[in-house]
């Protein structure tokens, strides 16, 4: 049995354990996260959700002498100074457990959770819910913890479902996460967009990065001149593999320059080559408004989450 694998039965058998004990933690922005954090001096876990939510350093007192080795040993805690510190987070979705990066999330591979998680969980669901066409093989570009691939494999369990990600470390934590679910129709893959997946799709969902990020954390930067292009190249990619009937749901965030949508005025022309009908509209207008102080950021006025929708007519 390798090391990972070892390591991954452990993450799940945590995730079993903290359902046992009915933890539950909604993941705020990072912003508040950090603000929340300044009320402690310094900060101390004292419970479960203390370590693994608001990602607290402790005291190896908190946990049994076996027990803290283990976590150990699958490197889910590490040393931080005197103290201990886990390396994964857990938050709450739906009466599932999502195993994800902790706080804060500064590694090039980290895999993030938060507030764009559970809106995208609301739209996959408010589509699924206005569809009658079946769902027979989906697609979630970008999957991160797999959030997207579980809400789609939940509602159409007969469904083939595949979760994709450049990000290997992504790919382990949905695999965990789908398990620990219960769900047994989702399969990981490692892939740059729909690359290295063959045929076509009833339905493919993307919620991928959207930031211009100096540090091009995998799980932030969506590239081109103010994080645009991943979103473009989603679009691009995914129309001519859908099936007949079948959708692209995308959620992603546009920088608004100068009271223009420069996302939206991009994939017109996409959505004109192809027989589609679309609906596109922003689901808040304003978010992390502190990204406008960074570099590259002087001509925009705000960043917006917005809710793209296609779906293939014949």
């Amino acid at each position: 049995m390798s090391k990972q694998h070892i390591a991954d039965q452990a993450m799940l058998e945590l995730g079993r354990h903290l359902l046992s004990e009915d933890y539950r933690f909604i993941t705020p922005t990072p912003a508040t996260h950090d603000r929340v954090y300044q009320r402690f001096t310094p900060p101390l876990a004292k419970n479960l959700r203390d370590v693994f939510g608001w990602s607290m350093p402790f005291d190896h007192t908190l946990f049994a002498r076996e027990i803290l080795a283990g976590l150990e040993q699958a490197e889910i805690v590490e040393r931080d100074g005197p103290l201990w510190r886990s390396t994964v987070r857990w938050s709450s979705l739906d009466g599932a457990l999502f195993a994800h990066s902790a706080y804060p999330t500064s590694q090039a591979d980290a895999v993030f959770f938060g507030p764009d998680s559970y809106r995208f969980a609301q739209m996959i669901d408010a589509h699924l819910q206005q569809r009658f066409e079946p769902v027979r093989r989906a697609v979630d570009i970008g999957c991160g913890a797999g959030v997207g691939a579980l809400v789609v494999a939940r509602a159409h369990p007969s469904a083939e479902v595949l979760a994709v990600d450049i990000n290997p470390r992504a790919l382990r934590l949905s695999a965990v996460n789908a398990e620990l679910a219960g769900v047994d129709n989702i399969s990981v893959y490692q892939s740059d967009i729909l690359g290295s997946v063959d045929g076509e799709f009833d339905l493919i969902i993307a919620n991928p990065p959207y930031m211009n990020d100096s540090q091009q954390r995998a799980y932030r930067h969506g590239g081109g001149a103010l994080g645009e292009a991943l979103s473009l190249r989603i679009v691009r990619e995914s129309l001519p593999r859908l099936q007949k009937a079948g959708s692209l749901v995308l959620y992603t965030g546009v920088a608004m320059v100068e009271g223009r949508d420069p996302f939206l005025e991009a994939i017109q022309s996409m959505l004109a080559d192809h027989a589609a009908g679309w609906t596109y509209r922003e689901l808040d207008p304003d978010v992390f408004g502190e990204e406008l102080l960074k570099p590259g950021y002087e001509r925009v006025e705000r960043i917006a989450v917005v809710a793209l929708t296609v779906t293939r007519r014949h």
